[in-house]
């Protein structure tokens, strides 16, 4: 039996691989998503923030408001050990403002080139925000979006010392998540979709709007 949506909520990114991971995660509920090119004059939003959650809340509070629909931002990063946390919050601008992923992929690899395997830990982390529109007792509706929930996920691991699998974006060749002799990017979707730290945030979120929904 198909439930039929109770919420309408913007995916806030325009990566093609948060959106599948988003839409597999939420599927299952009451909820039709909407994609930022459904929606006109909508600016893209600069990530000034200091921190992952920073950017996260910012994305979110800002396509709600240029939308009116309810929005679900994330940002996410590489954190390396030997770089002392590098790239972080910088990382889908590693090695340059307009640099392709095989270059920050290059980049990274290179810095690590001389370290053996056990000095080459690292971890994703992810926050996640959703931002809309609450309602007082009476059943008003607030005049701004309004910070709704924010989660957290990590997935702690090593970098590779090549790339490894196709099945993945970002860094995702170059990481293999703690437990695992494979990257993400030769996981199966289904394995990503649990340990990751998009996952673990998509799941404390999912948690959340299956509670407020209802």
């Amino acid at each position: 039996m198909i439930k039929k949506a109770r919420l309408e909520l913007l995916i806030a990114t325009g990566n093609p691989g948060k959106i599948r991971e988003i839409r597999e995660s939420l599927e299952a509920l009451p909820i039709k998503l909407r994609l930022l090119q459904e929606f006109f004059n909508v600016s893209p939003v600069k990530e000034t923030g200091r921190t992952y959650k920073e950017n996260a809340i910012l994305k979110a509070l800002t396509y709600s408001k240029q939308t009116g629909a309810f929005a679900l931002a994330d940002d996410s990063g590489l954190e390396v050990d030997l770089l002392g946390g590098l790239p972080g919050v910088n990382s889908a601008r590693f090695g340059g403002e307009h640099g392709s992923n095989d270059e920050r992929i290059a980049k990274l690899l290179a810095e690590l080139s001389h370290y053996p395997n056990r000095k080459r830990t690292a971890r994703f982390v992810c926050f996640m925000a959703l931002a809309g529109w609450k309602r007082d007792g009476a059943g008003a509706q607030s005049d701004g979006a309004d910070l709704l929930n924010v989660t957290e996920g990590k997935c702690e691991g090593a970098i590779t010392h090549e790339l490894r699998g196709d099945n993945g974006f970002g860094f995702d060749p170059v990481f293999r998540p703690r437990g695992y002799d494979a990257t993400f990017a030769q996981l199966p979707s289904s394995v990503k979709g649990i340990i990751s730290h998009r996952a673990k945030a998509l799941a404390a979120m999912r948690e959340f709007l299956e509670h407020w929904i209802n």
